[in-house]
């Protein structure tokens, strides 16, 4: 990680500072996601075929997962990981039922009834990146969430493995969920597929999913097209900003920072301090967890792109951090709890030494499908609400049109709409008589 000292930087030195590995090459990662999505719509599976030959190694004859591979996947794991996915699932089931959005209505005048009803969204598509890493943990994310809302056609989409299995582990965790609809594409020829159906992937109404920034860019072009789907959020190469105090533990801080360093050579890690000897002590930290770590060189590409800041003080970190506004933010301050206030941007937030960024990524029961780019200053983190449509409906009575009817003349005249004018005062005239 390079060291910076923010005071010592230029306004242009410090925006270029917090720019993401994947905003940099954008116009490169757009042009060949507009290619790769305009050969799926054209050729369909056979598009896939090739992508999957050259990007996976693999050109499967039939995309689609059977019920003897979810066997076979099932009894391939260990009891123990077994456990663990039923054990996140159950958590993950508890915190989000927890926060569904409930319908209501209310008479907002004698006689006016209004109404907010739920809807599920009939089909959804999710994708479970499993390339280099696969996630088990991201079909839990966006699965238990899926059932709870109700979605009664759930497709997902994850990368095969160089044998042509998908990987058992997220096999067992979709099973877990329910879902049964599985197709061995991954990558942006995947959310092309799901977003314009194919002879053997259906057209899906919303697409879901972290990924690369091929994913990602992949989703907001079909996002952008009329014809294409609508989507959860920006949700690309993961990132984590921590805010470190003087008492905070150097190894802790520099695990967490690895732990999303080696997701990917596009991730990004930022580590905030205002005291030198914490910043000396998470770097001999991060070169000596690095030597112990099987994806060292993934980790070492990402820490390229990634920093370590000498702020003035803990207020300003949470500045820069808001400016940022990362999709997970660890606090490892000795008050953790008080900065939180302070917090307006940020996807995740894990207060205190003890709570690592792999819990939320895991079991904690929290959502680890978050907002990336900055997004997090405008969107939250998946939700069952995201898998919804929320309908309002109105029901009025004879003296509800009495009771609000005038109104709703006088702002169509101020407004010049006669024919809305119209169709209330027909109808107060009929009351009338």
């Amino acid at each position: 990680m390079r060291r910076v000292d923010w005071r010592l930087l230029d306004t242009r030195t410090q925006a270029q500072l917090l720019r993401r590995p994947a905003q940099v090459t954008s116009s490169t990662t757009a042009s060949t996601v507009a290619s790769i999505i305009g050969e799926v719509r054209d050729s369909g599976d056979s598009a896939l075929r090739a992508f999957g030959e050259r990007f996976d190694g693999f050109a499967p004859v039939d995309f689609a997962v059977g019920s003897a591979e979810f066997a076979e996947a099932e009894a391939s794991l260990s009891a123990g990981l077994r456990a663990a996915i039923d054990e996140a699932a159950e958590r993950i089931a508890a915190f989000h039922r927890a926060g569904m959005t409930a319908p209501y209505s209310v008479d907002t005048a004698p006689g006016v009834r209004c109404e907010r009803v739920l809807r599920p969204i009939q089909r959804v598509g999710l994708y479970v990146p499993a390339g280099s890493a696969p996630l088990p943990s991201t079909a839990l994310m966006l699965g238990v969430p899926a059932r709870l809302a109700g979605c009664p056609d759930i497709v997902l989409c994850t990368p095969p493995r160089r044998d042509g299995t998908a990987d058992p582990a997220v096999l067992y965790a979709a099973k877990r969920c329910g879902i049964t609809r599985v197709f061995k594409i991954g990558g942006a020829q995947a959310i092309a597929a799901m977003a314009y159906g194919t002879a053997s992937v259906p057209r899906c109404d919303k697409l879901f999913g972290p990924g690369n920034a091929y994913v990602t860019e992949a989703k907001r072009q079909v996002a952008m097209d009329v014809d294409g789907a609508a989507i959860d959020m920006p949700a690309g190469p993961s990132e984590v900003l921590v805010i470190a105090d003087f008492g905070a533990n150097p190894a802790f801080v520099a695990a967490d920072l690895l732990s999303q360093a080696e997701h990917g050579p596009d991730s990004q890690v930022l580590l905030l301090s205002d005291d030198d000897r914490l910043l000396d002590a998470v770097s001999e930290q991060l070169a000596s967890q690095l030597e112990q770590l099987p994806r060292a060189d993934i980790a070492r590409r990402a820490l390229q792109s990634s920093s370590a800041i000498r702020v003035e003080s803990i207020e300003q970190a949470l500045a820069i951090s808001n400016r940022y506004a990362p999709e997970h933010l660890i606090l490892a301050l000795r008050d953790a709890r008080a900065a939180l206030p302070q917090v307006t941007a940020a996807g995740s937030v894990f207060l205190g030494d003890w709570a690592p960024e792999a819990l939320g990524d895991y079991c904690s029961g929290t959502n680890h499908v978050l907002p990336t780019s900055g997004a997090a200053r405008f969107a939250g983190g998946l939700n069952v609400a995201s898998f919804q449509v929320a309908i309002t409906v109105q029901e009025v009575q004879p003296r509800g049109i009495e009771a609000i009817g005038p109104c709703a003349v006088e702002l169509a005249r101020a407004e010049g709409l006669d024919a809305h004018l119209q169709a209330v005062a027909l109808r107060l005239q009929a009351v009338a008589s």
